[in-house]
């Protein structure tokens, strides 16, 4: 009984060990080994399994029908184990023999290959799949080569991007090569990760070098003697004051939208009155609001009250209300009102000019714009709405948007309703 413990105990960590390596982007080798570990331990363990052991003496089987019977039972359990493991395994498992004809593979490998609604067992690869890339690495491997690091990309209802890496099975001298194993690691997320770093590394340059390539342009031309010229050195300062002033604020945002994104920022939410919280918003953009001549509107009941943090709150309607006046017409209104049912609503809609349907997807993604040039000639940083989004979202609510082109555009922030406690 003490050898069955012992060699079923190792089949347990050999399977453990199984599943943690498959969890974590280690080389194909490793992988393999603790496989092969842990079929080699439940071999042992079915083999034991096969016998009986009573008063540390075996106890074989009284009839040839029983220990049938009981040998049947182990491979049966064995096998629903070993099923199930490569299975619950994240990345895809084809095992191919000398012929390039599938000998295994488990339900994610199976899932690649959206052309086959049957078994795959005994089918050549070229059955399964005309991807070159897949083939030639199974091919190479049959040959003796090993490959790493094979970029597979599929296309059915949604694009994905696979790390393949196929080693070959060699024969028992070690002089052949009787088929080969492929493992896909799906990388589809990593890529767009790293798509979504090239855009933002790019956006963040461009949006940089336009306000320093001025600073630097006006600061060369009053060292060569500008500096004396009484009509222009000042507002060559005021222009340069104005783009470091730009450079400044698209890093205060940006460093604002990493900390929330990133759960650093602690919200305290509390019963928060909005109708006085809206008219320090209100005043606090009056100026600019009175240089575009854009008349604001607190139209928010004075008892209305919604649970939030009141500095997140405040900044989130601040970049709405902002926008509101920035992109409106001439004389246009902004219009703040509230309603509420399951869920607080706070409506802010003006009277500009809308944004065309194709933009309005894509309209809280950092350093978006529905109108470049307008959003830089009137100082926009393009994170706005993505911090507003950001922040919507760690209030457990969500932000909208609805425009009509040539009518308007309203922004509605839904917070949840909570009572303090």
């Amino acid at each position: 009984m003490t050898s069955f413990r012992l060699l079923f105990g190792i089949f347990v960590v050999g399977l453990a060990a199984v599943l943690l390596l498959s969890l974590l982007p280690l080389e194909v080798p490793l992988w393999f080994t603790a496989l092969g570990l842990a079929l080699f331990a439940g071999l042992m363990a079915g083999l034991i399994l096969g016998k009986r052991t009573v008063g540390g003496s075996q106890h074989l089987p009284r009839t040839r029908q029983e220990g049938a019977s009981a040998g049947s039972a182990t491979t049966d359990f064995s096998s629903q184990l070993l099923d199930a493991t490569l299975n619950e395994m994240r990345e895809g498992l084809l095992v191919i023999d000398h012929e390039m004809r599938v000998v295994a593979s488990n339900q994610t490998a199976r899932g690649l290959f959206s052309n086959v609604d049957d078994s795959v067992i005994s089918r050549r690869l070229t059955e399964l799949t005309r991807n070159p890339a897949i083939y030639d690495a199974f091919l190479d491997a049959v040959r003796g080569r090993e490959r790493v690091g094979v970029k597979v990309e599929t296309h059915g209802r949604a694009r994905q991007v696979f790390d393949l890496r196929v080693v070959p099975l060699r024969t028992a001298n070690g002089r052949g090569v009787s088929g080969a194993v492929g493992v896909f690691f799906d990388v589809t997320r990593l890529e767009r990760l790293e798509v979504v770093r090239q855009e933002f590394l790019s956006n963040v340059s461009h949006e940089l070098r336009t306000p320093l390539t001025s600073i630097i342009a006006l600061a060369e031309t009053l060292e060569a003697g500008a500096i004396d010229d009484i009509e222009n050195n000042r507002r060559f300062l005021s222009i340069i004051q104005k783009n470091a002033a730009r450079m400044h604020r698209l890093i205060d945002d940006i460093l604002e939208l990493g900390a929330i994104e990133a759960g650093n920022v602690k919200l305290k939410p509390e019963i928060v009155p909005l109708w006085p919280l809206l008219e320090d918003v209100v005043h606090s953009l009056s100026t600019t609001a009175g240089a575009r001549s854009v008349t604001v509107h607190n139209m928010v009941s004075q008892d209305a009250e919604v649970f939030a943090d009141p500095h997140r709150l405040v900044q989130m309607l601040t970049n709405l209300i902002e926008n509101g006046i920035k992109f409106n017409r001439e004389g246009g209104t902004v219009s703040i009102t509230h309603s509420g049912d399951t869920c607080d609503r706070i409506q802010v809609a003006d009277t500009g000019e809308g944004i065309p349907p194709h933009h309005l997807d894509r309209l809280f993604e950092r350093f978006y714009r529905a109108d470049r040039a307008r959003s830089r000639e009137l100082g926009g940083t393009g994170l706005g709405l993505a911090i507003v989004k950001h922040l919507a979202k760690a209030h457990d609510g969500e932000v909208t948007v609805d425009s009509q082109f040539g009518e308007g555009t309203q922004f509605t922030i839904e917070l949840p309703r909570k009572s303090v406690d």
